[in-house]
């Protein structure tokens, strides 16, 4: 099995949001619910500031801590590709999940009752196109594939700040950080 995994750039994101907002509107997400969130993160003093930011989304990781804590097996790892996979007829809305995530990427959804969390745009994927997020990165930050085909060509770091240790879940995530964001 090839495991699907995201590399993000962060050296050339401009942070404008569009990854965001493409999965937005692919997934009807009403104000408030995102899959996809870009944060901005500055520091420093004159004469040296500095500002990145960093666009996150599940990361459907080798070892999830959302899956396994699911119990009605609502969230699952597909076989064909290692996507970590939400059912929302099995989704009792228990948050198990959402407090389960290190990354806080499952997504209570309030007028359904239920969870909702990035699916890597399966469906889009099994159509032979690219997840909506990818598709619309005007900088070409965000590219997908193989991960252990990513870390050979990007490199395999997956720690940076403010994210937790990557030893906690084995993120499918690849980075090219700015040094400001190095641990």
């Amino acid at each position: 099995m090839a495991q699907l995994g995201f590399y993000y750039d962060m050296t050339v994101c401009s942070g404008c949001k569009v990854c965001q907002i493409a999965c937005k509107d692919k997934n009807n997400l009403d104000a408030g619910t995102l899959f996809r969130k870009v944060y901005s993160f500055e520091g420093g003093k004159f004469p040296n500031p500095w500002e990145y930011n960093l666009s996150i989304a599940c990361n459907h990781c080798a070892q999830p801590k959302c899956a396994p804590n699911c119990p009605t097996g609502a969230l699952y790892k597909r076989e064909k590709d290692g996507i970590v996979m939400h059912d929302p007829d099995k989704c009792i809305g228990c948050r198990l999940c959402t407090w389960s995530c290190p990354y806080g990427e499952p997504q209570y959804i309030e007028k359904l009752g239920k969870v909702g969390k990035c699916t890597f745009c399966a469906d889009l994927l099994d159509k032979g196109e690219e997840p909506a997020c990818v598709a619309a990165c005007q900088m070409r930050a965000l590219q997908f594939g193989d991960i252990e085909e990513l870390r050979k060509k990007y490199g395999a770091l997956a720690d940076i700040k403010p994210l937790p240790s990557s030893t906690m879940t084995h993120p499918s995530l690849t980075i090219k950080a700015n040094k400001e964001a190095l641990k």
